[in-house]
Protein backbone atom coordinates (compact mmCIF):
# COMPACT_ATOMS: atom_id res chain seq x y z
CA UNK A 1 0.00 0.00 0.00
CA UNK A 2 2.81 2.36 0.85
CA UNK A 3 4.56 1.50 -2.41
CA UNK A 4 1.44 2.45 -4.42
CA UNK A 5 1.20 5.82 -2.68
CA UNK A 6 4.86 6.50 -3.39
CA UNK A 7 4.38 5.68 -7.09
CA UNK A 8 1.42 8.06 -7.36
CA UNK A 9 3.33 10.88 -5.69
CA UNK A 10 6.34 10.29 -7.90
CA UNK A 11 4.16 10.29 -11.03
CA UNK A 12 2.58 13.61 -10.08
CA UNK A 13 5.92 15.22 -9.35
CA UNK A 14 7.32 14.01 -12.66
CA UNK A 15 4.35 15.31 -14.59
CA UNK A 16 4.64 18.71 -12.90
CA UNK A 17 8.32 18.98 -13.77
CA UNK A 18 7.57 18.01 -17.37
CA UNK A 19 4.88 20.70 -17.60
CA UNK A 20 7.23 23.39 -16.26
CA UNK A 21 9.86 22.30 -18.77
CA UNK A 22 7.40 22.67 -21.65
CA UNK A 23 6.38 26.15 -20.47
CA UNK A 24 9.99 27.28 -20.25
CA UNK A 25 10.77 25.99 -23.73
CA UNK A 26 7.71 27.73 -25.17
CA UNK A 27 8.72 31.06 -23.58
CA UNK A 28 12.20 30.81 -25.02
CA UNK A 29 10.88 30.08 -28.51
CA UNK A 30 8.34 32.96 -28.33
CA UNK A 31 11.03 35.47 -27.23
CA UNK A 32 13.35 34.42 -30.02
CA UNK A 33 10.78 34.62 -32.87
CA UNK A 34 8.42 37.41 -31.62
CA UNK A 35 10.43 40.38 -30.28
CA UNK A 36 8.31 43.19 -28.69
CA UNK A 37 9.00 46.85 -28.06
CA UNK A 38 7.63 48.73 -25.07
CA UNK A 39 7.42 52.50 -24.64
CA UNK A 40 7.37 54.66 -21.60
CA UNK A 41 3.89 55.28 -20.24
CA UNK A 42 2.87 58.64 -18.79
CA UNK A 43 4.17 59.06 -15.24
CA UNK A 44 6.76 56.28 -15.44
CA UNK A 45 10.41 57.08 -14.74
CA UNK A 46 12.04 54.30 -16.72
CA UNK A 47 11.26 52.26 -19.80
CA UNK A 48 13.16 49.59 -21.70
CA UNK A 49 12.75 47.27 -24.66
CA UNK A 50 13.34 43.55 -24.68
CA UNK A 51 14.61 42.05 -27.89
CA UNK A 52 15.92 38.56 -28.12
CA UNK A 53 15.71 38.19 -24.39
CA UNK A 54 18.09 41.14 -23.79
CA UNK A 55 17.36 44.44 -22.10
CA UNK A 56 18.13 47.63 -24.06
CA UNK A 57 17.88 51.30 -23.00
CA UNK A 58 14.82 53.22 -24.30
CA UNK A 59 15.27 54.79 -27.75
CA UNK A 60 15.13 58.54 -28.34
CA UNK A 61 11.61 60.01 -28.80
CA UNK A 62 10.65 60.92 -32.35
CA UNK A 63 7.62 62.45 -33.96
CA UNK A 64 6.25 59.02 -34.76
CA UNK A 65 6.20 58.10 -31.06
CA UNK A 66 3.19 58.84 -28.95
CA UNK A 67 2.43 62.57 -29.35
CA UNK A 68 1.97 64.68 -26.23
CA UNK A 69 -1.61 64.89 -25.07
CA UNK A 70 -2.64 61.48 -26.52
CA UNK A 71 -3.90 59.34 -23.63
CA UNK A 72 -2.90 56.03 -25.21
CA UNK A 73 0.12 54.28 -26.72
CA UNK A 74 0.33 54.29 -30.50
CA UNK A 75 0.54 50.68 -31.71
CA UNK A 76 3.84 49.78 -33.40
CA UNK A 77 2.03 48.88 -36.63
CA UNK A 78 0.82 52.52 -36.93
CA UNK A 79 3.98 54.31 -35.80
CA UNK A 80 5.23 54.76 -39.37
CA UNK A 81 2.20 56.93 -40.32
CA UNK A 82 2.11 60.72 -40.13
CA UNK A 83 0.02 62.60 -37.56
CA UNK A 84 -1.00 66.25 -37.74
CA UNK A 85 -1.73 68.43 -34.72
CA UNK A 86 -5.17 69.95 -34.16
CA UNK A 87 -6.49 72.59 -31.76
CA UNK A 88 -6.56 71.95 -28.01
CA UNK A 89 -3.77 69.36 -28.22
CA UNK A 90 -5.71 66.84 -30.31
CA UNK A 91 -4.04 64.76 -33.01
CA UNK A 92 -5.43 63.08 -36.08
CA UNK A 93 -3.99 60.97 -38.85
CA UNK A 94 -3.17 62.93 -42.00
CA UNK A 95 -5.12 61.65 -45.00
CA UNK A 96 -3.12 60.06 -47.72
CA UNK A 97 -5.93 60.16 -50.26
CA UNK A 98 -7.58 63.51 -51.13
CA UNK A 99 -10.89 61.70 -51.60
CA UNK A 100 -11.04 60.55 -47.99
CA UNK A 101 -14.02 61.46 -45.85
CA UNK A 102 -14.08 64.91 -44.27
CA UNK A 103 -14.14 63.43 -40.81
CA UNK A 104 -10.38 62.69 -41.09
CA UNK A 105 -9.50 66.29 -41.93
CA UNK A 106 -8.33 68.74 -39.24
CA UNK A 107 -11.12 70.57 -37.48
CA UNK A 108 -11.06 74.37 -37.65
CA UNK A 109 -10.55 76.36 -34.49
CA UNK A 110 -13.53 77.79 -32.63
CA UNK A 111 -12.95 81.22 -34.15
CA UNK A 112 -12.96 80.05 -37.76
CA UNK A 113 -16.14 79.47 -39.73
CA UNK A 114 -14.60 78.90 -43.13
CA UNK A 115 -15.75 75.29 -43.46
CA UNK A 116 -19.15 74.96 -41.87
CA UNK A 117 -19.71 71.49 -43.28
CA UNK A 118 -16.96 69.73 -41.33
CA UNK A 119 -18.17 66.95 -39.10
CA UNK A 120 -18.05 67.89 -35.43
CA UNK A 121 -18.37 71.66 -35.89
CA UNK A 122 -21.33 74.05 -35.36
CA UNK A 123 -22.75 76.07 -38.22
CA UNK A 124 -23.09 79.59 -36.81
CA UNK A 125 -25.54 80.63 -39.53
CA UNK A 126 -28.16 78.36 -37.96
CA UNK A 127 -28.04 80.28 -34.67
CA UNK A 128 -28.13 83.87 -35.93
CA UNK A 129 -31.04 86.09 -34.91
CA UNK A 130 -33.19 87.31 -37.77
CA UNK A 131 -32.23 90.84 -38.68
CA UNK A 132 -34.87 93.41 -37.79
CA UNK A 133 -35.64 95.27 -41.01
CA UNK A 134 -38.67 97.13 -39.70
CA UNK A 135 -36.69 100.41 -39.62
CA UNK A 136 -35.08 99.98 -43.03
CA UNK A 137 -37.66 98.37 -45.35
CA UNK A 138 -40.45 100.81 -46.13
CA UNK A 139 -42.89 100.24 -48.98
CA UNK A 140 -43.30 102.80 -51.71
CA UNK A 141 -45.68 105.58 -50.74
CA UNK A 142 -45.45 104.76 -47.03
CA UNK A 143 -46.87 107.54 -44.83
CA UNK A 144 -44.80 106.45 -41.84
CA UNK A 145 -44.55 103.60 -39.36
CA UNK A 146 -45.62 103.41 -35.72
CA UNK A 147 -44.33 101.09 -32.96
CA UNK A 148 -46.40 100.39 -29.87
CA UNK A 149 -47.01 97.72 -27.22
CA UNK A 150 -50.24 96.29 -25.83
CA UNK A 151 -50.84 94.40 -22.58
CA UNK A 152 -54.07 93.58 -20.78
CA UNK A 153 -54.17 93.01 -17.03
CA UNK A 154 -57.23 90.86 -16.54
CA UNK A 155 -57.27 91.08 -12.74
CA UNK A 156 -57.31 94.87 -12.75
CA UNK A 157 -59.22 95.06 -16.07
CA UNK A 158 -56.72 97.56 -17.44
CA UNK A 159 -55.38 97.89 -20.97
CA UNK A 160 -51.78 99.15 -20.95
CA UNK A 161 -50.67 100.76 -24.20
CA UNK A 162 -47.07 101.76 -24.74
CA UNK A 163 -46.37 104.33 -27.45
CA UNK A 164 -42.76 103.66 -28.44
CA UNK A 165 -41.73 105.54 -31.58
CA UNK A 166 -42.54 106.54 -35.14
CA UNK A 167 -40.33 106.64 -38.23
CA UNK A 168 -40.41 108.44 -41.58
CA UNK A 169 -43.50 110.53 -40.97
CA UNK A 170 -44.52 112.42 -44.09
CA UNK A 171 -45.11 115.87 -42.66
CA UNK A 172 -45.94 118.99 -44.66
CA UNK A 173 -42.38 120.24 -44.19
CA UNK A 174 -39.03 119.13 -42.79
CA UNK A 175 -39.88 120.69 -39.43
CA UNK A 176 -42.53 118.11 -38.52
CA UNK A 177 -43.89 118.30 -34.97
CA UNK A 178 -45.94 115.13 -34.40
CA UNK A 179 -48.25 114.02 -31.65
CA UNK A 180 -50.46 110.94 -31.32
CA UNK A 181 -54.06 110.64 -30.12
CA UNK A 182 -55.30 107.25 -28.88
CA UNK A 183 -58.97 106.22 -29.06
CA UNK A 184 -60.48 102.99 -27.80
CA UNK A 185 -63.26 102.50 -30.31
CA UNK A 186 -66.21 102.55 -30.49
CA UNK A 187 -65.84 105.40 -27.99
CA UNK A 188 -65.11 108.42 -30.20
CA UNK A 189 -65.38 111.10 -27.55
CA UNK A 190 -62.72 110.16 -25.02
CA UNK A 191 -59.06 109.89 -26.03
CA UNK A 192 -55.54 110.06 -24.62
CA UNK A 193 -52.81 112.15 -26.16
CA UNK A 194 -49.01 112.01 -26.27
CA UNK A 195 -46.59 114.89 -25.92
CA UNK A 196 -45.67 116.87 -29.01
CA UNK A 197 -42.20 116.15 -30.41
CA UNK A 198 -40.68 119.19 -32.04
CA UNK A 199 -38.98 119.26 -35.45
CA UNK A 200 -38.55 115.55 -36.11
CA UNK A 201 -40.05 113.08 -38.57
CA UNK A 202 -38.82 110.10 -36.50
CA UNK A 203 -39.96 110.86 -32.94
CA UNK A 204 -39.20 108.71 -29.90
CA UNK A 205 -42.19 108.79 -27.52
CA UNK A 206 -41.68 106.12 -24.83
CA UNK A 207 -44.99 106.93 -23.14
CA UNK A 208 -47.55 104.67 -21.46
CA UNK A 209 -51.34 104.99 -21.39
CA UNK A 210 -54.03 103.14 -19.44
CA UNK A 211 -57.58 102.36 -20.56
CA UNK A 212 -60.07 100.89 -18.12
CA UNK A 213 -62.10 98.23 -19.95
CA UNK A 214 -63.86 95.07 -18.77
CA UNK A 215 -62.68 91.63 -19.85
CA UNK A 216 -66.07 90.97 -21.48
CA UNK A 217 -65.73 93.92 -23.86
CA UNK A 218 -61.99 93.88 -24.55
CA UNK A 219 -62.26 91.72 -27.66
CA UNK A 220 -64.87 94.10 -29.11
CA UNK A 221 -62.63 97.14 -28.85
CA UNK A 222 -60.28 98.64 -31.43
CA UNK A 223 -57.28 100.85 -30.72
CA UNK A 224 -56.93 103.79 -33.07
CA UNK A 225 -53.69 105.77 -33.23
CA UNK A 226 -54.08 109.10 -35.01
CA UNK A 227 -50.79 110.84 -35.83
CA UNK A 228 -51.00 114.63 -36.29
CA UNK A 229 -48.61 117.42 -37.22
CA UNK A 230 -48.91 120.51 -35.04
CA UNK A 231 -48.09 123.75 -36.85
CA UNK A 232 -47.10 127.09 -35.34
CA UNK A 233 -50.73 128.09 -34.91
CA UNK A 234 -51.28 124.83 -33.00
CA UNK A 235 -53.56 123.44 -35.68
CA UNK A 236 -53.62 119.68 -36.07
CA UNK A 237 -53.06 118.16 -39.51
CA UNK A 238 -53.71 114.41 -39.77
CA UNK A 239 -50.72 112.47 -41.14
CA UNK A 240 -52.17 108.96 -40.87
CA UNK A 241 -53.91 106.43 -38.69
CA UNK A 242 -53.39 102.92 -37.36
CA UNK A 243 -56.30 100.66 -36.44
CA UNK A 244 -55.56 97.72 -34.14
CA UNK A 245 -58.46 95.32 -33.35
CA UNK A 246 -57.81 93.79 -29.96
CA UNK A 247 -59.55 90.50 -30.75
CA UNK A 248 -56.85 89.54 -33.27
CA UNK A 249 -53.89 89.56 -30.87
CA UNK A 250 -52.96 87.75 -27.64
CA UNK A 251 -52.95 90.39 -24.93
CA UNK A 252 -52.26 88.40 -21.75
CA UNK A 253 -48.67 87.64 -20.77
CA UNK A 254 -45.75 88.57 -18.57
CA UNK A 255 -44.38 91.16 -21.00
CA UNK A 256 -46.04 93.67 -23.35
CA UNK A 257 -46.63 92.63 -26.95
CA UNK A 258 -44.65 94.97 -29.24
CA UNK A 259 -46.19 95.64 -32.66
CA UNK A 260 -45.50 97.96 -35.58
CA UNK A 261 -47.93 99.11 -38.24
CA UNK A 262 -47.79 101.41 -41.25
CA UNK A 263 -49.95 104.52 -41.21
CA UNK A 264 -53.07 104.60 -43.36
CA UNK A 265 -54.38 107.73 -45.00
CA UNK A 266 -57.85 108.89 -44.10
CA UNK A 267 -60.23 108.97 -47.03
CA UNK A 268 -60.50 112.53 -48.27
CA UNK A 269 -63.96 111.99 -49.67
CA UNK A 270 -66.97 112.84 -47.53
CA UNK A 271 -68.92 109.82 -46.29
CA UNK A 272 -71.68 108.60 -48.55
CA UNK A 273 -75.32 108.59 -47.62
CA UNK A 274 -75.35 105.02 -46.31
CA UNK A 275 -71.72 104.77 -45.25
CA UNK A 276 -68.53 103.36 -46.79
CA UNK A 277 -66.75 100.01 -46.64
CA UNK A 278 -63.02 99.39 -47.10
CA UNK A 279 -61.74 95.99 -48.20
CA UNK A 280 -58.94 94.31 -50.18
CA UNK A 281 -59.15 91.89 -53.10
CA UNK A 282 -56.52 89.41 -54.31
CA UNK A 283 -56.53 86.47 -56.71
CA UNK A 284 -53.97 83.66 -56.86
CA UNK A 285 -54.25 81.97 -60.23
CA UNK A 286 -51.90 79.14 -59.19
CA UNK A 287 -54.09 78.15 -56.24
CA UNK A 288 -57.39 79.28 -57.85
CA UNK A 289 -58.05 81.26 -54.67
CA UNK A 290 -59.98 84.51 -54.35
CA UNK A 291 -59.14 86.40 -51.15
CA UNK A 292 -61.21 89.14 -49.51
CA UNK A 293 -59.93 91.18 -46.53
CA UNK A 294 -62.70 93.19 -44.85
CA UNK A 295 -60.94 96.10 -43.15
CA UNK A 296 -63.43 98.63 -41.78
CA UNK A 297 -66.53 100.73 -42.38
CA UNK A 298 -67.38 104.33 -41.62
CA UNK A 299 -70.40 106.59 -41.50
CA UNK A 300 -72.93 103.79 -41.10
CA UNK A 301 -76.54 104.79 -40.48
CA UNK A 302 -77.32 102.69 -37.43
CA UNK A 303 -80.84 102.09 -36.21
CA UNK A 304 -81.78 104.08 -33.11
CA UNK A 305 -83.45 101.07 -31.54
CA UNK A 306 -81.19 99.91 -28.69
CA UNK A 307 -82.04 96.29 -29.41
CA UNK A 308 -79.80 96.48 -32.50
CA UNK A 309 -76.53 95.86 -30.72
CA UNK A 310 -73.83 94.81 -33.21
CA UNK A 311 -72.66 95.20 -36.81
CA UNK A 312 -71.12 92.58 -39.11
CA UNK A 313 -70.33 92.09 -42.80
CA UNK A 314 -71.55 89.21 -44.93
CA UNK A 315 -69.33 88.30 -47.92
CA UNK A 316 -71.06 86.24 -50.64
CA UNK A 317 -69.51 84.69 -53.75
CA UNK A 318 -71.97 84.65 -56.66
CA UNK A 319 -71.80 82.97 -60.09
CA UNK A 320 -74.36 83.88 -62.77
CA UNK A 321 -76.18 85.71 -59.94
CA UNK A 322 -76.54 82.41 -58.11
CA UNK A 323 -75.33 81.97 -54.56
CA UNK A 324 -72.13 79.87 -54.25
CA UNK A 325 -70.74 80.46 -50.75
CA UNK A 326 -71.16 82.92 -47.90
CA UNK A 327 -68.91 83.95 -44.99
CA UNK A 328 -69.40 86.43 -42.15
CA UNK A 329 -67.16 88.62 -40.05
CA UNK A 330 -67.37 88.73 -36.30
CA UNK A 331 -69.94 91.13 -34.83
CA UNK A 332 -68.71 94.50 -33.56
CA UNK A 333 -70.61 96.37 -30.87
CA UNK A 334 -72.90 99.00 -32.34
CA UNK A 335 -70.47 101.50 -33.85
CA UNK A 336 -70.85 103.70 -36.88
CA UNK A 337 -67.17 103.07 -37.70
CA UNK A 338 -66.48 99.36 -37.02
CA UNK A 339 -63.06 97.80 -37.66
CA UNK A 340 -62.74 94.14 -38.67
CA UNK A 341 -59.42 93.26 -40.41
CA UNK A 342 -60.64 89.75 -41.22
CA UNK A 343 -59.63 87.58 -44.19
CA UNK A 344 -61.76 85.16 -46.21
CA UNK A 345 -60.84 82.87 -49.10
CA UNK A 346 -63.01 81.37 -51.84
CA UNK A 347 -62.26 78.70 -54.43
CA UNK A 348 -62.69 80.11 -57.95
CA UNK A 349 -61.26 78.83 -61.23
CA UNK A 350 -59.87 81.40 -63.69
CA UNK A 351 -62.59 80.50 -66.20
CA UNK A 352 -65.26 81.43 -63.62
CA UNK A 353 -64.03 84.97 -63.02
CA UNK A 354 -65.90 86.34 -66.07
CA UNK A 355 -69.23 85.30 -64.55
CA UNK A 356 -68.41 85.57 -60.82
CA UNK A 357 -69.02 88.49 -58.48
CA UNK A 358 -68.67 89.39 -54.81
CA UNK A 359 -71.43 90.92 -52.71
CA UNK A 360 -70.50 92.56 -49.39
CA UNK A 361 -73.46 93.44 -47.20
CA UNK A 362 -73.26 95.36 -43.91
CA UNK A 363 -75.89 94.25 -41.39
CA UNK A 364 -76.89 95.29 -37.90
CA UNK A 365 -77.99 92.34 -35.78
CA UNK A 366 -80.42 92.10 -32.91
CA UNK A 367 -80.49 89.88 -29.87
CA UNK A 368 -82.54 87.38 -31.82
CA UNK A 369 -81.93 85.94 -35.26
CA UNK A 370 -83.18 88.98 -37.18
CA UNK A 371 -80.86 91.54 -38.75
CA UNK A 372 -81.23 94.84 -40.57
CA UNK A 373 -79.30 95.58 -43.78
CA UNK A 374 -77.44 98.90 -43.67
CA UNK A 375 -76.09 98.76 -47.23
CA UNK A 376 -74.10 96.67 -49.67
CA UNK A 377 -71.57 96.84 -52.49
CA UNK A 378 -71.06 94.46 -55.45
CA UNK A 379 -67.70 94.09 -57.23
CA UNK A 380 -67.14 92.02 -60.33
CA UNK A 381 -66.73 92.14 -64.12
CA UNK A 382 -68.60 94.46 -66.46
CA UNK A 383 -71.64 92.19 -66.36
CA UNK A 384 -72.31 93.09 -62.70
CA UNK A 385 -70.39 96.26 -61.79
CA UNK A 386 -69.50 99.73 -63.03
CA UNK A 387 -67.26 102.59 -61.95
CA UNK A 388 -65.10 102.10 -58.86
CA UNK A 389 -66.38 98.56 -58.28
CA UNK A 390 -65.41 97.46 -61.80
CA UNK A 391 -62.03 99.20 -61.51
CA UNK A 392 -61.31 97.38 -58.25
CA UNK A 393 -62.08 94.01 -59.84
CA UNK A 394 -59.90 94.70 -62.90
CA UNK A 395 -57.04 95.93 -60.71
CA UNK A 396 -57.18 92.65 -58.78
CA UNK A 397 -56.90 90.65 -62.02
CA UNK A 398 -54.03 92.80 -63.34
CA UNK A 399 -52.02 92.37 -60.11
CA UNK A 400 -52.16 88.66 -59.24
CA UNK A 401 -51.19 87.66 -55.70
CA UNK A 402 -51.27 91.31 -54.55
CA UNK A 403 -53.79 92.87 -52.18
CA UNK A 404 -55.64 95.75 -53.83
CA UNK A 405 -57.32 98.04 -51.28
CA UNK A 406 -60.23 100.39 -52.01
CA UNK A 407 -63.04 102.32 -50.33
CA UNK A 408 -66.55 101.75 -51.67
CA UNK A 409 -69.78 103.61 -51.01
CA UNK A 410 -72.60 101.44 -49.72
CA UNK A 411 -75.83 101.32 -51.67
CA UNK A 412 -79.25 100.70 -50.14
CA UNK A 413 -80.52 97.17 -50.40
CA UNK A 414 -84.03 96.53 -51.72
CA UNK A 415 -86.52 95.52 -49.08
CA UNK A 416 -87.59 91.84 -49.33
Amino acid sequence: MAEQVALVIGGLAGGLLLLLLLIWVSCCLWRSFCPCTYEELPGSTAASSIQGGKLYPPPARTQTSRPPGVPFVVPPSLQDQDWVPLHRGEWAQAPQDPCLSQEFLPRPSSGSFGNTGTVGTINPDLYKFLEDKSETDFPEGCLGRLWFSVEYQQDAERLLVGLIKARRLQGPSESCSPLVKLHLLPDERRFLQSKTKRKTSSPQFDERFIFQVSSKNITQRVLRFSVYHVDRQRKHQLLGQVFFPLRNEPLAGDCPHVIWRDLEAESGEPPSEFGDLQFCLSYNDCLCRLTVVVLRAKGLRLQEDTSFISVFVKVSLMNHNKFVKCKKTSAVLGSANPVYSETFSFKADPAELDTASLSLTVLQSTRGENSHQLGRVVVGPYMYARGRQLEHWNAMLSKPKELVKRWHALCPTPEP
